[in-house]
């Protein structure tokens, strides 16, 4: 079963390609997914990688969290699932 990691205080300027290739060093990578803003298109900030291993995942966020990406501080944690809205 994949393991989806929370990647937040992401670069506004990087790419799912760039987030796919940096987190790629803790092991194989099955998505990488930035959420941006429907009406700009603009990035929010924050996106998803998902690992196809959960050591792989643990690993990413030992080497991943609070560290520096282009000037910004990374959160990186286990997703939760998503809550339905009122």
């Amino acid at each position: 079963m994949n393991t989806r990691l929370y990647i937040g205080g992401l670069p506004y300027s990087i790419t799912e390609d760039v987030l796919k290739e940096r987190f790629s060093e803790a092991g194989e990578v099955s998505s990488a997914i930035i959420i941006k803003d429907k009406m700009s298109g603009r990035s929010k900030g924050f996106g998803f990688v998902e690992y196809s291993n959960a050591e792989d995942a643990k690993k990413a966020i030992e080497m991943f969290d609070g560290k520096d990406l282009e000037g910004r501080t990374l959160t990186v944690n286990e997703a939760r699932p998503m809550k339905d809205r009122e």
